[in-house]
């Protein structure tokens, strides 16, 4: 179906398909090289952090993340993970061998809170996964010194959130590691594609082992040395037991292009998503989110009390004006409520909720640079009218 209003406009523009169309005819080589560095440092510039690791997916760097913690902390125990959220956040979680631990969420953030982790915390806990969900920044120095007061490993999921800043930084620069995605949907894209970035090295290196079949090729002398055995072939050492998760040459050069307006890409989101909740009817929707920050995926759309036949109403109203979204929030909401769960152990720490509120009675509508102020406050106008 061709929406007036899609999730994302056609964000690979002319000038980007040229680039590539100019590698693709130049170049000899498409398989991971030196294109893909030069995107990992790039990157690395413009979120600050010293290392990033380039991969084919978000979900295969979620992957990765708990990987590392297996590594780092030993096998088995406990993940605290967001029930609002990519399912990857908590998959990747349980097919490392983790319990994921389903904490509630702050509704101003959507993401979870300080209080909650707190509260589920306790010797088996080997990690955080924090979300930054729909471009809400969900980091605070509380939640900082926590995960450092109990020795747990930070893990900043950011693949909604390029660019949301707290206290002047960039989110992605203060957990141990952070997950981004360039999935065509995001503020910017390699078509398919992720990285992790870092300031521990030892995190830098374990990433590039598990992004290519744990082989020590690509990873210091070092760590190579450390797994080495002389009766192996030193080019076929596996470390680790890693898959394939290797980027392309032709994803970077996208990346490398698409970075250049990134900052304005944000800028633009940020500025919808203000427009959009000072137009909308606070006495019918949520619209007192937690806005410092923002870098904005997308535009909520939340009941203020819950009304399921009047959110068949709203919903009624963006079909009516060809506007495309996606009930549930991020993920389609409450992740303890989807079936995959049900063949393995998690845990529910207190209650979720605000999480199953916002299942309930929320959705979101897409945010991207083409969306006009007249279309904004057109649509604010059919929906408090509902």
């Amino acid at each position: 179906m061709n929406f007036k209003w899609p999730l994302i406009n056609d964000n690979i523009s002319q000038k980007d398909k040229e680039h590539l169309a100019e590698f693709i005819l130049n170049s000899n080589r498409f398989t991971n090289g030196p294109k893909v560095k030069e995107f990992e440092v790039a990157w690395s510039k413009w979120l600050g952090v010293k290392y990033s690791v380039m991969v084919n997916s978000g979900s295969s760097v979620n992957y990765i993340s708990a990987a590392i913690v297996r590594e780092l902390k030993g096998k088995g125990g406990e993940v605290i993970v967001p029930p609002i959220g990519w399912v990857s956040c908590v998959s990747s979680v349980i097919n490392t061998g983790f319990t994921p631990v389903f904490v509630d969420v702050d509704p101003r953030s959507l993401s979870i809170s300080y209080e909650n982790i707190e509260a589920a915390i306790n010797e088996n806990t080997k990690a955080i996964v924090l979300v930054h969900c729909l471009g809400f920044n969900a980091i605070n120095e509380k939640i900082i010194k926590l995960a450092k007061e109990k020795n747990l490993l930070l893990i900043e999921d950011c693949c909604e959130s390029h660019g949301a800043a707290y206290d002047g930084n960039k989110v992605g620069t203060f957990g141990d590691m952070s997950c981004f995605s360039f999935y065509f949907g995001h503020h910017i894209t390699t078509i398919e594609g992720g990285i992790l970035s870092t300031n521990d090295y030892r995190i830098y290196q374990l990433a590039k082992l598990f992004r290519s079949h744990g082989m020590t090729r690509e990873v210091s002398k070092e760590v190579h040395d450390k797994y080495y055995e002389s009766d192996l072939n030193p080019l076929f050492t596996f470390a680790v037991p890693g898959y394939n998760m290797r980027s392309t040459e032709i994803n970077a050069v996208l990346g490398l292009e698409q970075l250049t307006r990134l900052d304005f890409n944000i800028e633009q989101r940020s500025k919808n998503l203000h427009l959009w909740l000072s137009n909308l009817n606070p006495e019918i929707f949520r619209t007192d989110f937690n806005l410092e920050g923002n870098s904005s995926f997308a535009l909520p759309l939340i009941l203020k009390q819950q009304h399921t036949e009047l959110l068949k109403k709203v919903c009624d109203i963006l079909e009516d004006e060809n506007v495309e979204y996606r009930l549930g929030t991020a993920g389609g909401g409450n992740q303890a409520r989807q079936p995959y769960l049900k063949r393995y152990e998690f845990i529910i720490s207190n209650n979720l909720n605000n999480a199953d509120y916002i299942h309930e009675n929320g959705l979101y509508i897409g945010n991207h640079t083409e969306i006009t102020e007249q279309q904004l406050v057109h649509l604010c106008e059919k929906l408090n009218n509902v």
